[in-house]
């Protein structure tokens, strides 16, 4: 290979085979279980970086099952969404992610700069149940659920909500270790249909775990549960805030 040609193939890796296509992402019935709740305060403010802002001490579980989507089949999701606002404007940033299939492990940090890691999510129905649960590492560290249905939510509504930003902060070592990309990303879902949206009574339990320490942030209070069904594309994102051009 020359070196023009690497340059105008490289897209990510192996340079041969990559681990994933390129987006944008199309998802199809795309099923979200997400449990809204109360935290302590002072731990959250811990976790957000700067010049993200916290709204109030309230954290998003979400549960996501993806049964369609393009170059990444089908998989499933579970993290925490915090809210916060960048320059007054609203939005989430992604504190913690866990899936069971590489290809979005791999292209979720490598594009985006998700907080992904490896783990075993699942949303399923039983009877009449809406039941979210994630292991590490073989160990239950969260288990969530909801009454089935149990209200029909107004789809516009849910659909601008899940139209607001989300935040990530990306990270990409140099070969030395230090810090070669160090960024704020931002990104926006699109193309959103909702097919259906819910609520009903929610309850969530959190594990500690050194490794997948979810249960840092505890649950004080659940403020609402919510079940949709949507389809929807992950376009890639924008650069909000580059922490190594901004150092002093």
């Amino acid at each position: 290979m020359t070196e023009d040609e690497i340059r105008r193939n490289a897209f990510a890796m192996p340079f041969h085979n990559p681990a994933f296509p390129p987006g944008p992402y199309r998802f199809v019935d795309r099923e979200y279980l997400i449990i809204t709740y109360r935290t302590d305060p002072d731990q959250l403010q811990k976790l957000i970086p700067a010049p993200l802002k916290l709204v109030e001490p309230i954290v998003k579980f979400e549960f996501i099952n993806m049964p369609d989507s393009t170059g990444f089949g089908h998989y499933c999701e579970a993290g925490q969404v915090i809210p916060v606002t960048l320059d007054g404007v609203a939005g989430g940033y992604v504190h913690s992610m866990y899936l069971n299939d590489h290809p979005p492990i791999a292209a979720g940090r490598e594009l985006w700069g998700f907080p992904k890691k490896l783990g075993e999510p699942e949303l399923r129905v039983h009877k009449d149940t809406l039941i979210g649960t994630l292991d590490y590492s073989d160990y239950r560290i969260a288990t969530g659920t909801m009454g089935y249905k149990h209200k029909t939510l107004d789809r516009e509504a849910v659909k601008k909500s899940m139209g607001t930003p989300s935040f990530l902060l990306k990270i990409i070592p140099h070969v030395d270790g230090t810090p070669r990309i160090c960024e704020l990303v931002q990104y926006s879902l699109s193309e959103i249909t909702i097919k259906g949206a819910w609520s009903g009574p929610g309850a969530l339990e959190l594990n500690p775990h050194a490794l997948a320490p979810i249960a840092d942030l505890p649950v004080l209070e659940i403020l609402s549960a919510v079940h949709v069904l949507a389809d929807l594309t992950l376009p890639l994102g924008t650069v909000a805030h580059d922490y190594l051009a901004t150092r002093k």
